[in-house]
This record gives C-alpha cells, structure tokens and sequence, in this order.
C-alpha cells in the first residue's frame, strides 16, 4: 500500500514535470519566433559559461536562507524537526514549485505530520509565513526602482502590497479575527472546520509575531536578492553591460507577475525577457530570450532537479508512505493529527 502511495506521488511528478518541460518548450520557441533563431542560439552561444557557476551559487544562498527560515519557524512552533530530515524534506518541496495550483506545497508540512505526528493544522502556518515573507521581499524589492523603471506599473505592487498588509492588520487583532472565526461557525460547510482554523490562527499568529516576521523577512531579502544578482550576473556573462538596480528590478517584478502560475510558467519568462528590453540600453531581443532562459534554468528548472533528487530519498525515508492526496485530506479533515506534535 505504501508503495502505491509513492508510486502514485512519483507518477504524477512525473507528468507534472512533463507538463512543464513541454511549457517551458513552447516559451522557447515562441521566444525564439520573437527573436529570431539563429539570433537567439547565437546569444546562447556567446554566453560565457564559467558565470553560470557564480550563478547557481547564488540561487543555493536563495535556497539555504529559506530554509533556515522555514526550519525557524517550525522551531517558533515548537517542531522539533531534525535538521537532516527537515533539509530533505525542504529541498523536496522545490520540486512542487510546477504543481498545478502549487497543491504540492501541501508536502511539507505532510512530511512533518508522518514523522513527528504534528498536525498539518499546526504547521500550515509556518508553510504560509515562509511563501508570505517570500511575497514581501520580492515586493519590496521590486518597489525599490519602480518609479524609475516602470511608474505606470506601480498599481502591480500597490494593490497586492495593500491586500497582505490588510490581512496582517486583522490577524494582528486577536478579538476581530475570533469574532470572524466565531461568526462562521453556523455556516454550512465551513463550520465544522473552525477549531482547526482557531488552532492555525493562533499559530499564525505566533510566525508573524513582530520578531519573527522581521527575521524571516530579512532571510528574504537576501535570499531573493541573491537570485536577483544572479540575474544580473547573466547579463555579465553576455556581455552586457546592464545595471544592478535595473535587474533586481526586472527580475523582481517577473516573480511577482508570474507568482500566480505553477513555477511563474510563461508570465515570469515573458516579463524577464519584455522587461530587459524595455529597461536595458541596447539590448536586443535575442539577448533578452537568451537571458531569460538562462535565469529560468539557474532557479526554476535547478530547483525541480534538486527538488526531484530529494523527493526520492524523502520518499524512502518515509518508508514509501509519501502521497499528495493524503496530505490535502488530511489538510481538510476536521479530526487529522492526533500526534503530539513534539
């Protein structure tokens, strides 16, 4: 039965990956009917590759500092997760990043419940706080050079920016989010889920206290900023002359347009590529495709390898008991985790 389970898990990964691969296919063709073919293999191939180096090493630092931050916050929670299975278990949630609805997300605090018996209820939080404060870092990173590079855009940053301040002012007031919480109890359906809301409420409440809302959000910045310098280190590499602030900039508002699609697929590419062209002096299209692939290659595309290698050995160590279906139940079942947590 375990077996199936992580047969089924593996399977669908696989067709996940697929997917993607074949998205991912199109954008480069598609970019390439932009740009030209032969333009855009010629830009490829005037890359110098000893950068990429360099590169991929900023993309572990943006790995590294996350899940020091998703490790603290399960410590903010009382998990004791040790640290070896809890890497494992973050370097395997890179690979969910293609999951349809980023639904794989949900395979973190999973993992957690099967090895310590936490309830998922008590660990969602954490999961939460750690895309959360990754949402901020790049916001504010991307509202460093808007009003230079893009003041028509501002309304992309403003309006997201405004929505997570809102929710963090209710859930920052404990009587006006218990009085909501009380209120839904006679609504049908979502009802018989208020305790469990109360529960990761509270710890909700506990991640974004203002110490650890402060920490995990400087692990951000580094950590998104380290990818963004990536960025501008491909353009280096290229031979192009481009500005810091205007790749962190470029950078920074392409995850943030493309935060809404498994991996940013097909919206991130586009902004990365539209926005060197636009932003960069002298680029050509080419250039720009070029770019933007070799980026894509260094986080996302890294990342689902990584993310591949360790779902494996998470699947093992879990003793094949690893299935997305059974972590989204037990996220939706009123009565799940009765483990002790600890």
């Amino acid at each position: 039965m375990r077996r199936g389970m992580s047969a089924r898990l593996v399977v669908r990964f696989r067709r996940w990956v697929v997917a993607a691969i074949a998205v991912g296919a199109l954008l480069f063709v598609a970019g390439s009917i932009w740009a030209g073919f032969d333009q855009v293999q010629a830009a490829l191939a005037r890359f110098a590759w000893p950068w990429l180096l360099p590169i991929l090493g900023l993309t572990l630092v943006n790995y590294g500092l996350r899940f020091l931050k998703w490790h603290y916050l399960l410590g903010r929670l009382g998990v004791r997760m040790p640290l070896g299975e809890d890497l494992w278990n973050f370097a395997a949630g890179l690979a969910m990043v293609i999951s349809p609805g980023k639904a794989g997300e949900l395979l973190k605090p999973y993992v957690v419940r099967e090895r310590l018996g936490t309830p998922m209820a008590r660990t969602i939080p954490a999961l939460v706080t750690e895309r959360l404060t990754d949402g901020i870092a790049m916001l504010i990173l991307a509202s460093l050079g808007v009003t230079t590079y893009a003041g028509d855009k501002v309304h992309y940053l403003t309006i997201p920016a405004a929505i997570i301040a809102a929710g963090i002012a209710v859930l920052a007031s404990k009587r006006m989010s218990m009085a909501i919480l009380g209120a839904c109890e006679g609504l049908p359906l979502v009802g018989r889920f208020v305790h469990k809301l109360e529960e990761m409420y509270l710890a909700m409440r506990t991640c974004l206290a203002p110490a650890p809302l402060v920490l995990t959000l400087a692990l951000s910045m580094v950590a998104w900023g380290a990818e963004c310098v990536g960025f501008w280190l491909v353009f280096h590499g290229l031979g192009i002359d481009a500005s810091l602030d205007a790749s962190i900039f470029i950078y920074a508002f392409a995850t943030v347009a493309g935060g809404a699609m498994p991996g940013g697929l097909g919206v991130a590419d586009g902004a990365l590529a539209g926005g060197a062209v636009a932003l960069v002096p002298g680029l050509d299209h080419a250039s720009a495709v070029a770019a933007a692939m070799i980026i894509r290659v260094a986080t996302l595309w890294f990342g689902v390898l990584l993310g591949a290698g360790a779902l494996f050995k998470l699947s093992s160590m879990l003793g094949g008991k690893l299935d997305l279906d059974q972590a989204r139940a037990a996220s939706e079942e009123p009565g799940e985790g009765a483990g002790t947590g600890t």
